[in-house]
């Protein structure tokens, strides 16, 4: 039997979302800006179009769907297809660590693993109630920032990005959050404009894509500013210039946790004296390493490191 070409006359929720995933799967959609396939991808624009709560479940599945709010639904499916947003951008929301966000054009879709440790509070890497200061290095959207802020309700949050149009998008999740008084919005190239500031906690997801890799990429990725994701030949542009000034801005024991994905394997040629600990995630996703302060500091990469230039920002 042939896939029906149009959804009922009033379809069930259900029902519409499968007739949007039949169609991204027949036009060969690239997930993974926040789902893996075209069901789940099919779902959050429907969703979206019926102004469904995120907190909606399974009971909605078998509601019927009119005219007006199927035609909002197919005119996101068309958009999806035809221009290859991710879905995150039409909906201009993402979910990360739980927790809502404003997104668009100007930052990336979050998506970083490092969500599963800031729900976990960093344990055990270090002790949740002692941590005052974390740095958000490349905040893009802010999630990091913000997802930090509520999970150390009595830490204060600063949020680095060298773009001013990301920080724009920051800022209004900060104040949707309600966390201005606790998450600080900096632009900064890096650490430039931190001073002798020191943090129990630095977390970065910056731009790690390398040349090769960036000229590859499905066509979603060309949605997202390129200075989020471009890091030069190998992809360590930016982790290098981290690597080189973490030490001097962790407090003692304090970590060091960066997202550096498919540059994994050039990094550790790169720096074979780091012992980087690279973390497993539950929910996926990996190319994430942990480091101690004390273990930056017997192992210092800042000469190799500087030979590198900086490469802007990348955002989760």
């Amino acid at each position: 039997m042939r896939a029906r070409a149009k959804p009922a006359t009033r379809p069930t929720v259900r029902e519409l979302i499968a007739h949007g995933a039949r169609r991204f799967a027949r036009a060969r959609l690239f997930f993974g800006h926040g789902t893996d396939n075209a069901w789940d991808e099919a779902a959050a624009l429907v969703w979206h179009a019926l102004g469904l709560p995120g907190s909606a479940g399974a009971e909605v599945y078998g509601r019927r769907v009119d005219r007006a709010r199927v035609a909002v639904a197919e005119a996101l499916f068309a958009r999806r297809i035809a221009e290859r947003q991710p879905a995150a951008y039409l909906t201009q929301t993402m979910y990360f660590a739980g927790l809502p966000f404003h997104v668009d054009d100007r930052v990336l879709v979050p998506r970083s693993p490092i969500a599963e440790l800031i729900e976990r509070r960093f344990a055990p890497w270090i002790t949740p109630s002692r941590v005052r200061r974390v740095l958000d290095l490349g905040t893009g959207s802010g999630c990091i920032a913000i997802a930090c802020a509520r999970a150390f309700p009595r830490a204060r949050i600063d949020a680095v990005d060298i773009s001013e149009a990301a920080l724009e998008v920051a800022g209004i999740n900060v104040r949707r959050h309600r966390l201005t008084r606790r998450v600080r919005l900096v632009k900064s190239d890096h650490f430039a404009a931190l001073g002798a500031s020191t943090y129990d906690i630095i977390v970065s997801n910056p731009p790690y894509v390398a040349e090769r890799e960036l000229a590859g990429l499905p066509r979603e990725y060309g949605h997202e500013p390129r200075i989020a994701l471009a890091a030069g030949a190998e992809g360590l542009d930016s982790v290098s210039v981290i690597l080189a000034e973490a030490y001097r801005h962790l407090r003692p024991r304090g970590i060091l946790i960066v997202e550096v994905g498919n540059s994994e394997r050039a990094l550790q040629r790169r720096f074979p004296r780091l012992p980087f600990l690279w973390l497993a995630f539950e929910r996926g996703g990996g190319g994430v390493f942990l480091l101690g302060r004390e273990q930056l500091g017997t192992a210092s990469p800042r000469a190799e490191a500087r030979r590198l230039p900086g490469a802007g920002r990348k955002k989760a």
